[in-house]
Order: C-alpha cells, then sequence, then structure tokens
C-alpha cells in the first residue's frame, strides 16, 4: 500500500518519494511511489495533476491491492530511485474548495428539507450532487444557500481523522461509510460529519463563496449545479460583464434591463406584425406583374422566373397567390446555398405540376414531389442561367 500523505495534509504539494514499480496503465508509463501526495480519481472527486521528477502526471488511480498508480507522460528512471512530486496547487485547491463545499451543501440540504444526496460529481466546470426529491422549490433553494454561505463565513474549523469502529458507532453521521475499517471522518464543526476520504480546506471561509447554479429535474431526483470559491467570482465576473455590456448598449441601468427587454419584445412582435402585412402587400404586387409579364398559352399563362435568395416558403407562399387570382402554370425557383423549386398550377390547367418538378430535379440533381397541382423541391446550388434553361425547357 501506498502512504497517503493527503490524508493528513491537504496541503502538502511537494514531496520526495521512491519508486517502488514500474507498470504499464492503459498502454501508457505509470508507476507506484512508497508515499505520495497525488490524490487519485475516487467518490466523485477528479485526481491531482502534477509532475514527478520533472514528468507530468495526467491521472492518478487506485489499483486492487490499494497501491496509488501514478499515470504519466513519459516513463521515469528504473524502480528504486527517488523522485520529486509536485502537485498541481491550483486545481488541487479548486478540488478542495468544491468538495468541502458539496460537504456544506449536502448537509444544508438535510438540515432543512430532509432530503439526502445520493450522488456526487466534481466536473471541470461546475459540480453537482443529486437529491433524492423530485422537486424543489425555489424558495427552499433561496434558503438553503443563504445558510451555507452562513456557515462559510463563520470560518468554522474543518477537520479530518480516522476512528475505529467503536468511535463511529457513536457519531452523528449524514451517511453511512462505504468501507470497513478505519474510517475516515471530514468534520465541518458543528454542522456536518461525513465520512470522506477527499481533500478539504482547513477552514470554511476558504470556500469564500457557494453559488447554487442550476436545477435539473430528472424523474425521482433533483440535480444541483454549484459553484465555490473561485468558480463563482468567475461566473459572478462573466454574468457581470454581460449585463454591464447590455445595459451600455441599450443605454439603461443594470437594473432597467428587464424593463428595457420587455419592451424590446414588444417592439419587436409589433415589427413582426407589421412585416407579415408589408410582405403580402408586397406579394400581391409582384404576384401581378410576373402574371402581366406571362407569356400566354392558350385559356392560361406561364410564369416562370429565376429568383436569389428566396426560402421555400416564400416561394410557395408566392406560387398560391399566383395560382389563386390567376389562370397560370407557375414554375419557380430561387438560387442560394441550394436551389429551391415550387412549381403550380390552377386546378383549371391540365398540368401535372409533380411530374415536371421531378424532370427538373433529375436534370439538376435534386428531389422532391407534391401533388399534381403544387410540388417542391431542391437541388444543388447552380448558376442562374443553367436553372432558367431547365425550367424554361419543361413546357
Amino acid at each position: 500500500m501506498t502512504e497517503r500523505l493527503y490524508y493528513t495534509d491537504a496541503y502538502c504539494t511537494s514531496f520526495s518519494a521512491c519508486v517502488t514499480e514500474q507498470v504499464v496503465w492503459d498502454g501508457g508509463p505509470a508507476v507506484v511511489l512508497d508515499r505520495t501526495a497525488f490524490y487519485p480519481a475516487s467518490g466523485g472527486q477528479p485526481a491531482d495533476q502534477g509532475a514527478l521528477g520533472g514528468v507530468a502526471v495526467v491521472d492518478v488511480q487506485v489499483r486492487e491491492d490499494e497501491a496509488v498508480v501514478h499515470i504519466l507522460e513519459s516513463p521515469l528512471p528504473e524502480t528504486g530511485k527517488e523522485v520529486e512530486g509536485e502537485i498541481d496547487w491550483t486545481r488541487r485547491f479548486d478540488h478542495m474548495q468544491q468538495h468541502t463545499g458539496q460537504h456544506i451543501l449536502s448537509a444544508a440540504f438535510e438540515r432543512l428539507l430532509d432530503v439526502d444526496t445520493v450522488g456526487f460529481h466534481l466536473g471541470a466546470d461546475v459540480s453537482t450532487i443529486d437529491l433524492n426529491v423530485p422537486r424543489l422549490a425555489l424558495d427552499i433553494v433561496t434558503s438553503v444557500e443563504g445558510l451555507v454561505n452562513q456557515v462559510i463565513w463563520e470560518n468554522r474549523p474543518v477537520t479530518t481523522r480516522f476512528v475505529s469502529s467503536d468511535e463511529l458507532a457513536s457519531l452523528s453521521l449524514r451517511r453511512p461509510p462505504a468501507v470497513d475499517g478505519p474510517v475516515r471522518i471530514v468534520e465541518v464543526s458543528d454542522f456536518d460529519v461525513n465520512p470522506c476520504g477527499g481533500t478539504h480546506v482547513a477552514r470554511t471561509g476558504e470556500i469564500g463563496l457557494i453559488r447554487i447554479a442550476r436545477l435539473d429535474y430528472r424523474g425521482d431526483e433533483t440535480r444541483v449545479e454549484f459553484l465555490c470559491g473561485g468558480r463563482a467570482l468567475s461566473d459572478y465576473r462573466a454574468k457581470s460583464a454581460v449585463v454591464n455590456q447590455l445595459a451600455t448598449r441599450l443605454t439603461v441601468g443594470y437594473w432597467e434591463l428587464d424593463q428595457a427587454v420587455e419592451r424590446l419584445q414588444g417592439e419587436a412582435k409589433q415589427l413582426r406584425t407589421d412585416l407579415r402585412r408589408t410582405r403580402k402587400g408586397l406579394l400581391k404586387v409582384e404576384a401581378a406583374e410576373f402574371f402581366e409579364a406571362a407569356a400566354p398559352r392558350g385559356a392560361y399563362r406561364v410564369v416562370q422566373r429565376v429568383l436569389e435568395g428566396r426560402d421555400p416558403g416564400e416561394l410557395r407562399a408566392l406560387a398560391q397567390e399566383l395560382v389563386g387570382r390567376f389562370e397560370v402554370a407557375v414554375l419557380l425557383a430561387s438560387v442560394g446555398e441550394r436551389t429551391n423549386l415550387c412549381f403550380a398550377c390552377s386546378r383549371g390547367v391540365d398540368l401535372d405540376m409533380a411530374a415536371l418538378l421531378q424532370e427538373a430535379c433529375a436534370r439538376l440533381g435534386g428531389k422532391g414531389g407534391g401533388q399534381s397541382y403544387l410540388a417542391q423541391g431542391s437541388a444543388p446550388a447552380a448558376d442562374l442561367a443553367r436553372i432558367d434553361a431547365v425550367i424554361s425547357d419543361l413546357i
């Protein structure tokens, strides 16, 4: 077994150790040491990173025999050599803040709501706990957030110790231990007692702040996303920057942003209504112009047009306006990222527009379908002259 220095000193960032074994882990070089300050991934907390003898440690895992395996970027010297270890302190302290914050948050939910934490994950950006409750009222969440930050600002001691099974029975644990034998206890003074093998701060004040960021309802459970310490500060800075930028652009105070957005939404809704009305009017004018310029074909006229930048919906609306008002056959195309096609005819016109569309699509390398009086399709983008030649040759 490897002596785990982080059990007694989470603030240990450098140490000396002897390489006791060279191994291969997932195809890469790795070593086992007689002692280590590197925390291995377990209990929802990711592994430490850093360096051994100047070689990057990319992961740390626990083997079945309880040996701590350090996965390396490149091999170390032979077994038996002493190496110097350096912990990535920024990563370690961040994990200490998040993990200790999780203990306080889970204890607060238990105190105020009598709900249990059934899962914990310390992620790279946010951390989560899963609670055995399907929904949470927002006022309760606010109360929980207030309680945990009160505990932080009181700067309570956080202590760790190993206890025997006899002493364990006398403790009021938030959850039972998952291991046999001596159990490591993490205690937040007068607030939480919990078995845990992770790294933690020495006093709650080092967490700085806990912020509940998001609730995700998952059947019978609720996932709570939270941020502690430096992560909460980074989140505040990012959101504050966005708020200030928006307030500057809208020339209002940040406290007036909700009213400004509501006003803009109302204006945008009215503009969309006006735009629809204007487009409908323009559509009638455009349809009349196309009909007047169309070539007569017996009892009806043929409208053949290649337009630019019209989406399928716009082509369809224009075609329907034409066939609804006039006795016509309509062959419309629009060039953009793709070639959009819409063929239509009035009910009295004896043409199969679906068949004509299939012919056009075959020649342009596209596909589509519809009914004898209205069909739509698309093809790869092509130049206007080629598309115009294809649809002009159909009737």
